[in-house]
């Protein structure tokens, strides 16, 4: 590794983190532990604080969607979840996916857009980079984010997959990106709370719209029991996607889904 990689994976100073963003969130690292969801979930069922943020050196049991692994080396990518405690009724959550993914694209810089619902793509040929996971109990949500910062293309688990080091990103100080992106996430999070998740009067929806590579083009969506495919063209009030399938028929909200993305995205 260079210096500049080596200097990146050194472990993130969770008291010196803490202390930068004025106590509005407590951060706590550990080395190693199975997934960083389910520990503060587990937190949450005992009464933690909103505001928590959990962050894994090392991540040896984390998922993604549909049950995916998300694993990589020690100190190669920035492995976190943050604990809230929303206040905005329970249907207007599905933003927060959603949320979360417009205030790391706005972290990352103008070379990162978003597919829907929860993956960041990152540079000319649009790699994965970060990967969201949402998760609720106990009148708390937690949501997990998995960015691959200095991982080389023999540690990224798939081909389609990239790091910021690998794009030439700027910024691989580990602890600078989280402090970047939960001051991003505050403020979205905030107005979102304050308009009482309503995603439009907040300027949620306009600013994921603003940034997402999936709306206006071909999509492949994998529903479980068939595969959708069609034009994406736009999101619901509940940030649901909806699709206009191939060949005619009613537009479509889907919920969740597995989407790829064909020819004719508009970014």
């Amino acid at each position: 590794m260079t210096r500049s990689t080596e200097q990146s994976r050194q472990p993130v100073d969770a008291d010196a983190v803490t202390a930068r963003l004025a106590g509005r969130w407590l951060v706590e690292a550990v080395t190693e532990t199975g997934s960083t969801n389910a520990d503060l979930l587990a937190a949450a069922a005992a009464g933690a604080a909103a505001g928590t943020v959990l962050v894994a050196e090392s991540q040896s049991g984390g998922r993604g969607r549909l049950g995916r692994s998300w694993e990589s080396p020690p100190g190669a990518g920035l492995t976190f979840s943050v604990l809230l405690r929303p206040v905005p009724p329970t249907s207007t959550w599905g933003w927060l996916p959603l949320l979360t993914g417009l205030a790391l694209v706005r972290t990352l810089g103008s070379q990162a857009r978003l597919k829907w619902p929860n993956d960041v793509l990152y540079g000319p040929r649009g790699g994965k980079v970060a990967g969201i996971l949402v998760q609720s109990g106990e009148e708390a949500v937690v949501v997990g984010v998995g960015l691959n910062v200095s991982a080389r293309q023999p540690e990224l688990p798939v081909e389609t997959a990239t790091s910021l080091l690998l794009e030439g990103h700027r910024e691989l100080d580990r602890a600078e990106l989280l402090v970047a992106f939960l001051g991003r996430f505050d403020g979205l999070y905030t107005a979102w709370q304050a308009h009482g998740g309503d995603a439009a009067s907040s300027g949620l929806a306009a600013g994921y719209r603003d940034v997402c590579a999936t709306l206006g083009g071909e999509v492949s969506v994998e529903l479980g029991t068939h595969t959708l495919l069609g034009r994406a063209l736009d999101l619901d009030d509940g940030g649901r996607l909806l699709v206009r399938p191939t060949g005619g028929g009613a537009v479509l909200p889907v919920a969740a889904g597995d989407v790829t993305h064909l020819r004719g995205t508009k970014r």
